[in-house]
Order: C-alpha cells, then structure tokens, then sequence
C-alpha cells in the first residue's frame, strides 16, 4: 500500500514561505520531495513490502497504487521494459554489508502505463543491509526522474556516432566503421573499398546563395547517395563537403561501377532548395584494401589522394588509386628533407654564404647576396636550391626565414662595414612573426636597415600585388630597400612595377647566362635594363659567366653584376662593401 509506516510520519505543510515553509521553521523533508519529484522507499526484502512516501504515486505516475506496493510488484514493471531491477542489483552484490549498508545505484524506465508507456527514466539510489545470515534482508533509497538528463544523454549518444546535418554516421563513427570492414578483409583475406565522394564547388554555392542552402544541398546530396547503396555498405559524412563510402567484400573493379551508381544519382537531376534549383556534381576518389592500402591512414590518404586527381582531371569524375613509384620516391625525399632541415634547425646548422654583387664599371662590391646553406650530419653543405622548393611545399620555410632573418641581421650589427641582400619568401610576406623579428633587430641596432636589401622574387610579387606593395611600403619605412629578383620570369606590367615602389630589379639569370650566344635574351635583357633606367631603379645582372657577356651589360647600363665570373659563394664573411647608393 502507499503510506509511510516505516518512515516517520511527514507532518502536514502550512502557508508561508514557498514551498510551505514558515521562516524560521525546521525544513519540511516532505515539501522538498514533491517539489524536485523525488520519493523514497523502505523495502523489507523478507516480507517484500515496499513501503513508499505520500508524493510516490504522483512522482512516479502511478495509477493504481496498489501495483508498487510490493518489491515483485515493482520490479514487473521495470521487467516488462527489459531493463535491470532493484531486485537484481541487491540480490546478486557481491559486497559484505559491515554494519553501515552497501550502497548501490542503477537506472531504469518505469512502465507503469503498460509496455507502450515506457517514457518515465528514474534513478534509484539506495543502501541495503544485510541480515544474520550476512544476506540483503532490508533496503532503502531514493527514486528521483531524470527524464531530460537522459534525453541530453541520448542526445549526445547520438551526435557520438551520427552526423546531425544528414543523420549519417559522422567521421569518428565513419573511420571506425572502415576499420572493421579492413579487419575483416584481411583475416579472410578478401578485400574492401573506401570510395571518398566530394561535392564540387560547395564554396561556389555558400557564395552565390547562403550556407543554410549549402547545408540543404549537402543534405540532398546524402540521400541520393543513400538510396544507391549497397545493403551491406555502409555510408557516413567525411567532413564539411565529403562524405565516405565503406564497400565490404569488394575488389578494385568494383569500385568504378559503384562510383558511376553515385555520380548519376547526383548529376542527372538538380536539387531543389528553398531559393529554387541548384545543379550539383561531385568527384569520387577510391581505394582498394589491403591491396592498395595496408592500413586505415594509407586508405584514408589514399582515397583523398585519388579524389584530388580526380578533381583536377574533370570535376564530377571518378579516380581510382593506382600506385606510383615517382609520387612515392618524392614523398620519401619530403620525408628525409624534412628531417634533415628540422634537425639542422634544433642543432643551428643553418648557416649563411656571401656571395658579391658588384658595380658594372669599377667591379667594386655593393653588397652581398646572403643565401641559406645546411651543414649536414656528415659535414657536407646543401644549398638553398636543393631545400627551399621542398621546404616551401611542406610549410617548413617560414622557419628557415626566421633563422636566416636573425643570423643575418646578427652579422649586419656585428659588422658595420657588411651591406647584404635578403631573400624573403612568399610565406613570410606576411607573417607577423617575421616582421616582429625584423623590427625588433632593426629597432635595436639602428643603422643596419639602410644596409639591408629584401630580395622578393617576380612571381611572388604578382601573386598578390596589393599584399607585396604593402610589404613594399612596409619595409621602407623601415629603411630597408627592395629588389624584384628574377625579374623577366614572370609577367609583371609596366604600371604594376612602377606601383610596386621597389628600389632594384635582378634581371633572371636564365636570360643572362647564354648573351653571347643568343640574339633573343640579348634583345630580352637590353629591354629590361632600359626599363629600369625609365623607372629609376637600380639593374643586377645574374648568373654572369664571362667577360663577353660583362661588356655587353656595361655598354648597355647594367648597374650591378653577379654571377660566377665576379665570385661565388663563401662561408667566409666578406671585406668591406662599397656604398650602395655612391656606386649607384
């Protein structure tokens, strides 16, 4: 029955404060229960009399009180959900009750509606003790519902595995489904396909409407690969724009057929959203495994390495990955290029070689050219032309700038007499961080900036003419100059070097090395040095190999030669510089 004779009476609540409290007056235990729906239970395990307080038929909604009022009773209609009881959570502890009870707690669903009305969740904490034979003979505890924690509970469940946008399984889910499907593969020795779809010009469509349609697109997109599935395969969002297919017992000529299943569900109708019809492509990249890959990174990298083939040949095409020795030498050369300038970093084997630019008529040095050199483990030097292009392509160059930027501003405040050129990459144009470093050694030795030459290649310029004429402005008001080196390689306007506000241009030296011997890069070279003059900026021949090819600059006003007929490159610091501007 609902009552409470084991439990003290709970006296009756009066007006007052909320909640029946009268200030000043001890709490009400019995106001607070039904005010944060919680109930409390005696259960005498012997007689299995389940003793509840007054607010439990209202907690608990229990209709016919009678059906609680026995631990049986009870636990039917936890049963009836298939869910663990009270009962065997007390019965089957292993624990040794010394005295103060062993405590316990489980969750359940509450069917006190029938079988179909299982929507009331409770936590029941509790303490039973045992009896003289060291048995649970009593227990009691608290029930409280924890219907909406446990809905943020599922919920999050949920979002663990599912991607909330397409209710497909998200990456983590995706990639670990991928990896049973690999298991499988190779302890039976058969074979499975990772097909990676990615929707073409996504971007495109955030720009031209607005990312709420990109997100029905994606949606759309989900459901049309969806429905030309595999029963077996399983199916999952990548990423922002790419979702993934796991394909279990399926060679490398399956892939291609089941790519085209998916390119045509998508490409041959528009999606219709809420600002009208979007026409809509994708790309698929796939790979075979473990033929292809042998592991879940290797089908991964893979599978994203044939999606960018694909792309790039014709977007709304498959590629299947297809092993190649050239891609795979290079990128074990990344590997150990990598290695060695990280290492050459921490152990400051990055050194500087000075190699003289000087006056056309006097052959007087100007300045020198400060070009990066590694000292390997072995003793030997590399050159800039053999790490640079590797370590732009991996990232790592921004590192090499800062290093060289510091040795070299070192050697300008060491060396009064030094005046020096300066490469400086595309990916530091912009770097704070090299800029910091750059103003922070000018500003503490004063008079090295008017010594110091910034060296930014042709092509690097035009990439983004109003990034470079800012780096420009920036760096003269510095005090530093700035050279355009391998000018004549790429295709910068008259107007934009005029606009750029540079104080130099190095003439490339694939234009200069053959002038004796072809008419066409003399015309090319005059060109340019005519340019110069009409501009007012200073001209450096590169790569100059002979006196033939001197003579011809000189005669046609050349300001400045470099090149292996005035002096390579050397680790040895150089004499003094002739002034710049004088010999100018």
């Amino acid at each position: 029955m609902i009552g409470d004779e084991r439990i003290p009476a709970i006296p009756q609540t009066t007006h007052g404060e909320p909640g029946g409290a009268t200030p000043g007056a001890a709490p009400d235990p019995a106001a607070i229960l039904a005010s944060i729906r919680h109930a409390v239970y005696d259960w005498d395990i012997a007689s299995d009399a389940l003793v509840w307080s007054a607010n439990a038929a209202e907690v608990l909604a229990v209709s016919a009180p009678a059906t609680i009022a026995t631990g049986r009773g009870y636990a039917y209609q936890v049963q009836s959900c298939n869910d663990t009881t009270r009962y065997d959570v007390v019965m089957t502890s292993t624990a040794r009750d010394e005295g103060a009870g062993v405590p316990y707690q489980l969750e359940y669903r509450l069917c006190a509606g029938g079988e179909r009305d299982c929507d009331l969740w409770l936590e029941d904490t509790g303490r039973w003790f045992a009896g003289p034979d060291g048995r649970p003979a009593r227990a009691h505890g608290l029930v409280r519902v924890i219907n909406e924690r446990r809905a943020h509970d599922e919920r999050l469940s949920y979002l663990a595995q599912f991607d909330s946008l397409t209710g497909e399984l998200n990456r983590n889910a995706l990639t670990d489904a991928l990896a049973a499907a690999f298991d499988e593969a190779t302890r039976f020795r058969s074979s499975c396909g990772f097909l990676l779809i990615g929707i073409d010009g996504l971007a495109r469509i955030n720009e031209s409407y607005d990312f709420s349609v990109a997100d029905e697109v994606i949606a759309a997109v989900a459901r049309r690969i969806r429905s030309r599935m595999r029963g077996a395969d399983l199916f999952g969002r990548y990423s922002g724009n790419k979702f993934g297919v796991v394909m279990k017992n399926c060679t490398p000529d399956d892939l291609a057929p089941a790519a085209e299943r998916f390119l045509a569900a998508v490409r041959d109708d528009v999606v219709e959203t809420s600002v009208g019809p979007v026409a809509v492509t994708i790309s698929i990249g796939g790979v075979a495994a473990p033929r292809h890959a042998r592991s879940i990174q290797e089908i991964l990298s893979r599978a994203q390495e044939a999606l960018d083939v694909a792309k790039m040949k014709r977007q709304g095409s498959f590629q299947a990955y297809r092993p190649n020795v050239e891609r795979d030498a290079m990128r074990k050369e990344n590997l150990r290029v990598t290695d060695e300038i990280v290492t050459a970093l921490n152990e400051r084997r990055i050194l500087i070689a000075y190699e003289p630019v000087v006056a056309t008529v006097t052959r007087v040095p100007a300045f020198h050219e400060c070009l990066m050199r590694i000292r390997r483990a072995d003793g030997t030097l590399a050159a800039a032309g053999t790490v640079i292009p590797v370590a732009e392509r991996l990232g790592l160059v921004r590192l090499i700038d800062h290093r060289v930027l510091g040795l070299v501003t070192e050697q300008l405040a060491g060396t009064p007499a030094l005046r020096a050129s300066l490469n400086v990459s595309p990916a530091s144009i912009g770097d704070p961080d090299w800029w910091g470093l750059l103003d922070s050694r000018l500003r503490a030795n004063p008079g090295i900036a008017e010594r110091l030459v910034l060296e930014i290649t042709e092509t690097a310029a035009i990439q983004d003419l109003g990034e470079t004429t800012g780096f420009v402005r920036r760096a003269k008001d510095l005090g530093c100059r700035i050279a355009i080196d391998d000018f004549g390689a790429g295709y910068t306007s008259f107007r934009n070097l005029r606009k750029l506000g540079v104080d130099m241009i190095k003439i490339d030296g694939a234009f200069v090395q053959n002038l004796p011997r072809s008419e066409d890069d003399r015309a090319f070279v005059r060109t340019l040095i005519d340019l110069g003059r009409s501009l007012g900026l200073a001209t450096v021949a590169e790569w100059v190999q002979d006196e033939e090819a001197a003579r011809m600059l000189a005669d046609w006003g050349c300001d400045y030669l470099q090149g292996a007929l005035i002096g390579r490159a050397s680790l040895m610091l150089p004499p003094s510089d002739g002034d710049l501007a004088a010999s100018a």
